[in-house]
């Protein structure tokens, strides 16, 4: 059987070297993502504008709801119904608009380039196949010949994660704890040598012990294989531990992006500095920590004009519910906001004319 073929003895097992190719950047221009209710078409992203710069980690925080994995889902064109994107684009290096692809090109480029570890990996493994038989059926999907190397490349990487690599593939996920289903996705992501991995909220429901081991291999493989990797998750703490930029969303826009000791050092935003003011201290006075009046909006609530954020903004003004702030760049720094200074004349503004 191939899941038991012979380990290299020579030391111990290690990834495979991969062949270093330059890391895709990625440009997100007007996405508009809709979801299909009794209401009518619902708008889950509003024309959002991002840019991914090569070879960083980009971390996207917001509340649930604010259209995190709507946006990650949609960087593979894998929006499933009710749900569709209704407009823009999403250029990745050596891809090109991703929102064209379809058929075979787009599954070719789902594992060869893009690799995804779902939010909850139980939910993305198969309960009735062990993990060495998913792995090969993902190797045959996408043509490789070689499966014995496939599977000495899924052990290498999974005994890099600190597990057992044969023994993880002999297993079924009922098998396996959160935190080594959590490893077997990204094993998965990593294993057809994929340039851009997102990371769905990889480290929910995790123990920090496990959180800890999850975010380190994180850093270790996006720098070892020299990849474009965005993280997806409401933990701004683990975002600070290992991103290298920050997009903030809420109601479906990114409201504010940059690099992310700077937003975490500086918000601008309201929203943002609201966040970073919720998050409970170790020490000091428990009641500097506050809440967020009031409650994120849904897809039936969110305000047809004006900015999302206005009905629990404490720098509201008249402007902020008459219209949508456009985003404007200054020192790296992106914000959609009436109530930051902004120059006359930016990028941002230019495109959004």
């Amino acid at each position: 059987m191939i899941i038991n073929s012979p380990r290299r003895t020579a030391g111990p097992a290690t990834a495979a070297p991969v062949a270093r190719r330059t890391p895709p950047g990625v440009r997100v221009r007007d996405l508009t993502v809709v979801y299909k209710t009794p209401l009518g078409e619902l708008p889950a992203l509003g024309r959002v504008n991002l840019t991914i710069e090569p070879g960083t980690i980009t971390g996207i925080v917001g509340e649930s709801g604010s259209g995190k994995s709507t946006l990650a889902l949609s960087l593979l064109n894998a929006v499933q119904p009710p749900g569709r994107i209704a407009g823009g684009s999403v250029e990745i290096d050596g891809l090109g608009d991703v929102l064209r692809l379809g058929g075979d090109d787009l599954r070719r480029a789902r594992g060869r380039h893009l690799g995804y570890v779902f939010q909850a990996a139980q939910n993305s493994l198969n309960p009735l196949k062990t993990v060495g038989k998913q792995l090969l059926d993902l190797g045959r999907s996408h043509g490789v010949e070689d499966l014995r190397a496939l599977v000495r490349d899924a052990k290498a990487l999974l005994e890099r994660m600190g597990l057992d690599g044969a023994r993880v593939l002999d297993s079924h996920q009922h098998e396996l704890s959160g935190g080594m289903r959590q490893r077997v996705g990204i094993m998965l992501a990593l294993v057809l040598n994929a340039q851009l991995v997102i990371l769905d909220e990889p480290t929910t429901a995790l123990d920090m012990i496990t959180q800890a081991t999850i975010l380190r291999i994180v850093r270790e493989v996006h720098k070892e294989r020299g990849l474009t990797t965005l993280m997806v998750t409401h933990d701004i703490g683990c975002a600070a531990e290992v991103t290298d930029n920050l997009a903030v969303m809420y109601g479906g826009r990114v409201v504010e992006h940059g690099p992310t000791m700077e937003v975490l050092g500086r918000p601008r935003h309201p929203y943002t500095q609201g966040l970073i003011r919720a998050i409970p201290r170790l020490s000091g006075d428990i009641a500097e920590a506050r809440a967020l009046p009031g409650r994120p909006p849904t897809l039936g609530t969110l305000p047809k004009k004006g900015c999302v954020f206005a009905e629990r903004c404490p720098l509201r003004m008249d402007v902020c519910v008459e219209a949508e702030p456009r985003p404007v760049t200054r020192d790296r720094r992106t914000v959609a906001c009436h109530a930051v200074e902004r120059p006359a004349s930016t990028v941002e503004e230019e495109e959004w004319a």
